[in-house]
């Protein structure tokens, strides 16, 4: 059997130098603009002595912005004098499309979070995956990716964790969730997990935790704040970062059954019954579609399929068919 082609990122950072480094991972793109061109994704080590490492990402979906402004600015503060390990941060995993302010890169139209394990031989957004999937993720012993709604979805701020085949793993997983402090904590069973960033790192072991922080296509003071925080109380948690977290209260939700999930069958204007973080019961309206090319017709009605509150809602006002219109979380 062949050896894995090697993968064309190389990184202009040392991995295993004390110290802070701010450089970038370089992967070479030809194109129209550029006959040798170079996709190039800013990443900053601080790193002092030996310890457990930590791999921080921001913009795995390119309209997602909580992490990035998180993440460039623990990349400027964060002190190596109260670091023990390494800290690995990656602002803006999918430069392209966060450049171009897309959830998909714009190079190739490629998803990100349903990219891996990625292939050193395919497109930008398959090489990126690769390089994360074979040199970042195994140098990694805590991994933290911030995801918010972008474009197309509005979320209360939370953070979870997913529910897991060893129990071991999903409880180290749990613990970090809560130590990062998000207004809610959330256990998850995604709608799909193949090809995610999550399930990567998760099958490799790693203890991992996600976010989903806002949405709309922009981040508020109070959801870059909640990414700021909860990064940092996440480097304590793992024992890389010195000093004390920084906590308030949190509740518990689970999102773990298909009755949490309502698609539209329909397409129109979009009018919500209940907003964000609102306690909602089974057979109550959720939300009316209005057929918005003539008046006169009656709207499409839909309604919670279980007891709890809206965890999430279709952004902005207009929806398709098929689209995400709401996601409803129980209370635990």
């Amino acid at each position: 059997m062949s050896e894995p082609r090697p993968n064309p990122i190389t990184a202009t950072v040392d991995f295993d130098a004390d110290g802070v480094q701010h450089g970038h991972l370089r992967l070479p793109y030809s194109s129209d603009a550029a006959a040798w061109g170079a996709v190039m994704i800013p990443i900053a080590v601080i790193r002092d002595g030996d310890g457990p490492t930590a791999l921080l990402t921001g913009a795995n979906h390119g309209d997602e912005y909580e992490g990035p402004v998180a993440l460039f600015d623990l990349a400027h503060k964060l002190d190596p004098r109260a670091v023990s390990g390494r800290v690995i941060i990656v602002p803006a995993m999918n430069a392209p499309a966060f450049r171009a302010a897309r959830r998909c890169s714009p190079l190739d139209g490629g998803n990100m979070n349903r990219a891996f394990p990625g292939r050193a031989d395919g497109g930008p957004t398959e090489k990126i995956a690769d390089y994360f999937q074979r040199r970042l993720l195994p140098m990694a012993d805590f991994a933290l990716d911030l995801h918010a709604g972008g474009k197309t979805l509005d979320f209360v701020p939370l953070a979870a964790s997913h529910v897991l085949a060893d129990k071991d793993q999903e409880a180290r997983c749990v613990a970090a969730r809560e130590a990062f402090n998000a207004p809610y904590a959330a256990t998850l069973v995604e709608i799909d997990d193949v090809g995610m960033y999550d399930t990567a790192a998760e099958a490799l072991g790693k203890v991992f935790v996600t976010t989903e922080l806002g949405g709309g296509g922009t981040a508020t003071r109070r959801s870059a704040a909640i990414a700021a925080r909860g990064a940092r109380n996440f480097l304590i948690h793992a024992g890389i970062l010195r000093g004390a977290p920084e906590i308030a209260p949190s509740k518990r939700i689970d999102m773990t059954s298909d009755d949490c999930f309502t698609f539209a069958e329909h397409a129109g204007l979009i009018a919500f019954a209940v907003d964000l973080g609102e306690p909602v019961r089974r057979g109550e309206t959720i939300a009316r579609v209005w057929p918005a090319d003539r008046t006169g017709l009656e709207p499409a009605t839909y309604r919670a399929k279980m007891d709890g509150i809206l965890a999430a809602r279709h952004f902005p006002g207009l929806i398709a068919l098929g689209d995400c219109l709401a996601v409803i979380a129980a209370v635990s």
